[in-house]
């Protein structure tokens, strides 16, 4: 019984990793019709709503559950600010700013600093020798597929130290969850807290979004449009409303769950290795879907970046 659900872990797993791969490109069409800050927006009130209606819809079983002490909602605050609210912002901001290339090989060294953090602050000791080499050879397939092929690799300071900020959110945001794990609260309650916070913290941003002024901040970035025609144009666009469900329903309401629930069954250095496989999953989408090529470089990044899962993994699972 104990290895079926492990098995069930590991498919949860694989599934968000598929997911989140693909929402990339869900985000770069919306970008034509949709500010950074827009496109969270409704994402984040998306899940939130999806949450609240499973919420709700589970009432009968899980209506008691125990009043929440404020150190606890001040961490589900945490988790809305560090790994929704700002990951997902900074990580958008930092590809208008830099290259992509250096946001992916920035952020791929989130998995490392969970290790070291989840030492210091959780019950997970998955960090050592073997661990670090198969995420430094992790990372230097994520470089070969980001790369691939350029040779002129050029430093941006304020995208790259947005990526950077990225990464550091992420691993912030782990070691809240485990945190929130072990108190044992519904994760479809605790995700859902999550996204409120999160459009919380990022309300005072719309607000300045929707003057003159917030409308050019970040060179757009932190647009909120209340022209009415502009705003009929768009959200009667089939395509916008399909690409928002899927960054919303299914990228963050749904896999933000599983996530969670993967890392407190396999823990959370364990499962965030697995984030490695993210760039493999964009590259062949790209190449299934939107006609790219995949070159040898990136096979050759693919096939190394798999080596260091299986050898961080290996030591994970020892």
């Amino acid at each position: 019984m104990f290895r079926l659900l492990k098995s069930t872990d590991w498919f949860s797993v694989v599934f968000v990793i598929l997911v989140w791969g693909m929402t990339f490109a869900n985000t770069r069409a919306l970008l034509d019709d949709f500010s950074p800050l827009e496109i969270l927006l409704l994402r984040f009130t998306l899940a939130w709503a999806v949450l609240k209606t499973i919420e709700r819809a589970g009432e009968g079983k899980e209506r008691a559950v125990r009043r929440i002490p404020w150190r606890d909602e001040v961490v589900f605050a945490a988790m809305g600010l560090t790994g929704i609210a700002l990951y997902q912002f900074l990580e958008n901001c930092a590809i208008g700013y830099t290259n992509a290339s250096n946001v992916a090989i920035l952020v791929s060294f989130g998995p490392i600093l969970t290790a070291l953090l989840a030492r210091f602050f959780t019950q997970d000791r998955s960090l050592s020798l073997r661990f670090v080499a198969g995420t430094a050879i992790a990372i230097a397939g994520v470089v070969l597929v980001s790369v691939d092929g350029v040779v002129n690799i050029h430093l941006h300071p304020a995208g790259d130290a947005m990526a950077f900020g990225a990464m550091v959110s992420w691993a912030g945001y782990s070691v809240l969850m485990d945190f929130a794990n072990r108190r044992d609260y519904p994760q479809v309650m605790v995700m859902r807290k999550a996204f409120f916070w999160a459009l919380v913290l990022l309300t005072p941003f719309a607000v300045w979004g929707a003057t003159e002024n917030g409308a050019y901040a970040l060179d757009g970035f932190l647009r909120v449009s209340l022209d009415a025609r502009l705003n009929a144009l768009r959200f009667s666009d089939v395509m916008n409303w399909l690409n928002l469900g899927f960054l919303g329903v299914l990228a963050s309401a749904l896999c933000f769950v599983m996530w969670n629930r993967a890392c407190r069954s396999l823990g959370v250095v364990r499962t965030s290795v697995s984030l490695y496989l993210t760039p493999i999953v964009g590259a062949l989408f790209a190449m299934l879907f939107l006609g790219e090529h995949v070159t040898l470089m990136g096979a050759l990044g693919g096939t190394v970046i798999l080596a260091g899962v299986a050898l961080a993994g290996r030591q994970c699972a020892s």
